[in-house]
């Protein structure tokens, strides 16, 4: 998944969940001062983003998030961890 399709599932996210306007949602947002997502906001929004990644999320991975571009990165990083702990038959597929 590109960096391009997670912030498009993102954005569509926090306009649907959060009634947040489309136009204050790009990479460099800040969550909390820039779209008014608080921390319990915050936990919504990691249960919503499960299904990119195929698996419960740690809060913990996601402490050091300020941005949308860290989300994106957080998420990243746990897809690429998904891709390079899979069996030797998704490796093959995926190749």
């Amino acid at each position: 998944m590109t960096n391009d399709e997670i912030f498009e599932r993102l954005r569509a996210i926090l306009i649907e969940t959060f009634d947040i306007e489309a136009e204050r949602i790009h990479p460099q947002a800040r969550l909390y001062e820039d779209l008014d997502i608080d921390s319990i906001d915050a936990v919504d929004l990691i249960v919503k983003l499960k299904p990119l990644v195929g698996k419960r999320l740690q809060p913990e991975a996601f402490k050091a998030v300020r941005t949308l571009q860290d989300v994106i990165n957080a998420l990243q990083g746990l897809i690429q961890a998904d891709a390079g702990e899979g069996s030797p038959q998704a490796a093959s597929a995926q190749g």
